[in-house]
This record gives structure tokens, sequence and C-alpha cells, in this order.
């Protein structure tokens, strides 16, 4: 097991409140790893240890997103989330032991194109009639679902920093659903597959427990105002988050791998 002591008060002020202002940004789109992981490295974390406490932070904010979205009356459970979940826990698993034998670089570049074709895609598409927008959960719609997740969750294992943005334009794209319902959807399946993820880090021994915790208490506290708050607000807030970040990871995975 890695251990990293934080020296001094100020570093758990600091990461606690750093974890509030990334689960604001995980719970509305995704990408909110691309500040932690650099952060946790600084401070002293080799990159693998970095990824792997990153990880304890993200599980703890997925079951605070979820008792926030339970407590709006939102539904987080049924056959579709646990057949998407069931996939993207497989991914997970393949992700993580493939992570060492994938060009990341080249990888990064084809996921930056992909992300900017899609959300432009969801920004420029013309208003859809009431037919157009109902939800698409069955048939041939949920196959493609499960196949989506699968990839999703490769990805996941592999790097897990803009997994969210990958579940949502999923879901928008594949089954109609709405962001809000997509972040629902997002924080069950996240959870889920960040369980498998995190003890594979465990046995591995890169977890640094003092710090994951400590980013996690920030990240509970704004996982479950932020779940709770964009059901009121919305799909509105939800897209304009989603392409910030969406632009800040494309740059992010063509210019700085």
């Amino acid at each position: 097991m890695y251990f990293c002591a934080m020296e001094e008060w100020y570093h758990y002020v600091f990461l606690a409140l750093l974890g509030v202002l990334v689960a604001f940004i995980n719970t509305l789109a995704g990408g909110g790893s691309l500040l932690t992981l650099p952060i946790l490295i600084f401070m002293g974390l080799p990159p693998s240890v970095a990824n792997g406490t990153n990880r304890i932070a993200i599980l703890i904010q997925g079951f605070a997103n979820i008792v926030g979205y339970k407590s709006k009356g939102m539904q987080i459970s049924s056959r579709f989330i646990w057949y998407l979940s069931a996939s993207a826990i497989v991914g997970t698993l393949i992700g993580s032991k493939l992570a060492i034998e994938i060009d990341e670089r080249l990888f990064n570049r084809v996921l930056a194109i992909v992300m900017v074709v899609i959300v432009t895609f969801m920004v420029l598409q013309p208003k859809r009639s009431i037919a157009d927008i109902a939800e698409r959960l069955t048939g041939k719609h949920m196959i493609w679902a499960v196949i989506a997740f699968f990839f999703i969750g490769i990805y996941g294992g592999f790097i897990q920093a803009g997994t969210g943005i990958f579940i949502l334009l999923a879901l928008s794209s594949i089954n109609k659903m709405t962001l809000i319902k997509s972040n629902v959807i997002k924080a069950v399946v996240m959870t889920l597959y960040t369980i498998a993820a995190l003890i594979l880090f465990g046995l591995n021994g890169k977890l640094d427990w003092e710090i994951g915790l400590t980013l996690a208490s920030g990240q509970a506290l704004g996982g479950w105002i932020t779940s709770r708050w964009s059901v009121n607000k919305g799909d509105g807030i939800v897209k304009v988050l989603l392409v910030i970040m969406i632009t800040i990871m494309s740059i992010k995975l063509w210019f700085f791998n």
C-alpha cells in the first residue's frame, strides 16, 4: 500500500475545496479529473498512484450523486442501467489490464476528434419533434448502448478523465435521453465500474487513502449538492458545461499527452 502524508493543515483544506469544485464539473458533465490528476502528481504522488487515488474520491462522489438524485425522485435502478453497468465493468477490467500496451498518444487524438464531431452535432442539430425525442431503451438501441458502454468502460479503466462526457454523449445520441436522466445513469454506472477499478489499483498498491479520502470529502458534499440542484435547472446548464469541458478535454488530448 502506498501512503504520502500531507505536511501542512492547509493541504487538507485545499484538497477538500478542490473536491467540491471537481464534483460540480463531474456531476454536470465530466472531466474533473483533468484538475485532480495533475494536482495529485504535483503533490508528489507517482502518476499510477495518482490515477488510483483519484478513483477513491470518484467512488465516494458517485454514492453522493446517487443519494442526491434519489432525494429528488429520480429513478436510479432499471434493467437498462444494470445492463450498461455490467458492460462497463467488463470493459473497465480489460482497460486497466491493457493500459500499458496501448499507444496512448494516438488513442487520445482519435478520441479528441470523435468528441468534437459529436458535440458539434449536439449543438447544431435542429429542434426535434416530440416523436424524435422519445427515449429509445430497447431493441437495437439497447444493444448499441451496451456496446458503447463496453468501450467506455475500457477508456475508464485506462484513463478515466472525461469518461462522464462519453457517457452523456452516448446516452443522448444513441438513446435520445435528456442530459439530466443521462447524468443519473452516469452516476450509477461510474460508481459500479469504479469499484472494480479501485479493487485492481488497491491490489497493486496504487492507492493513497489519506489523500484520497480528503479529496473525497469535498467531492461527496459537492456531488450531493450539485445533483439535487441540476434536477431543478434542467438540460440547459448541463449542455453549456458539457460543451466547455469537451473543448478543454479535446485540446488536452490532442496537444498534451
